[in-house]
């Protein structure tokens, strides 16, 4: 008999460059997604400490000056600031789905981590399918990676950011039996000869709730031009890269919105009621 799980997706800017600052964002999302009555949390892609923007911003030399910020403001798993936020999994009694960068020796990578209810790490996928720009900070994780995970509130697949345009991620998830497929978006830029906008991913998104007859949550961040420092950018990355980026969605199996979506500049949480049988999952 299908269940009611009351989950919900972030849409919020993030602290760019301050992962103390962006691990205390995340904590209250936490708390006020709890007090929601949520019982799962999703997060947009590398939202600790926001998506690198100024790789897509004008000459390379100018971008060079984030790396070593951004390296620093990284997150590694199983230190103390991962601790922090499973721990407020932990005392909130919600599952949360992170996409954050991971700092692993030399290695950044571009990960996603699911935690449950109890604080305890389900696992961390590394995305392994990037674009040109990604793999000049980011090392690609390998595709065998798991990425549907058995929970008590269902079958979570969970995938980031342009992964969604390839066909046969959707196959695995139906072919591994996922019920509830979150894709977490750095943010949908309006870009000069960009062939990635926003129509293209939230039509990508809905596919998955068509097509693959999925529970879809898509978490997405809001961007400026730069990620905090459009002030030191020239005019003409201004022009090239333009936010405000958030379009978080919550769909049902067939398509149907389940939450009134947040306009792109305005910070907040989608939350929705998802049918699901739980009964695979109890009797495991």
């Amino acid at each position: 008999m299908p269940t009611k799980v009351r989950v919900a997706a972030v849409q919020a800017e993030p602290r760019w460059l301050d992962l103390r600052g962006g691990v205390a964002q995340t904590i209250d999302l936490i708390e006020t997604a709890a007090a929601g009555g949520a019982r799962l949390i999703a997060f947009p892609e590398t939202f600790l400490p926001g998506y690198p923007w100024w790789l897509w911003l004008d000459s390379v030399s100018w971008g060079q000056g984030f790396f070593a910020r951004y390296r620093t403001n990284s997150m590694t798993v199983g230190r103390t600031e991962f601790r922090r936020i499973a721990d407020a999994a932990r005392r909130h009694r919600i599952h949360v789905l992170l996409g954050f960068s991971e700092r692993c020796g030399t290695a950044l990578y571009m990960s996603q981590c699911l935690i449950d209810e109890r604080g305890v790490l389900l696992g961390v996928r590394r995305k392994p399918e990037l674009t040109a720009l990604e793999h000049k900070i980011f090392r690609a994780g390998e595709p065998t990676d798991q990425y549907v995970f058995r929970t008590e509130i269902g079958r979570i697949g969970v995938h980031g950011g342009s992964e969604q345009l390839h066909l046969p991620e959707r196959r695995e998830l139906e072919r591994t039996g996922a019920q509830v497929h979150i894709v977490s978006w750095p943010g949908f830029i309006v870009a000069r000869d960009v062939e990635w906008g926003v129509r293209v991913n939230n039509a990508a998104t809905l596919w998955y709730a068509v097509v693959g007859q999925l529970n879809v949550i898509a978490a997405c961040s809001i961007m400026d031009v730069a990620g905090s420092e459009i002030r030191r950018g020239p005019d003409s990355a201004k022009q090239l890269v333009r936010g405000p980026g958030g379009h978080a969605r919550i769909y049902a199996p067939g398509g149907d919105e389940l939450a009134a979506p947040l306009s792109g500049h305005e910070e907040g949480i989608l939350y929705a009621d998802l049918e699901l049988d739980l009964s695979f999952e109890s009797a495991a």
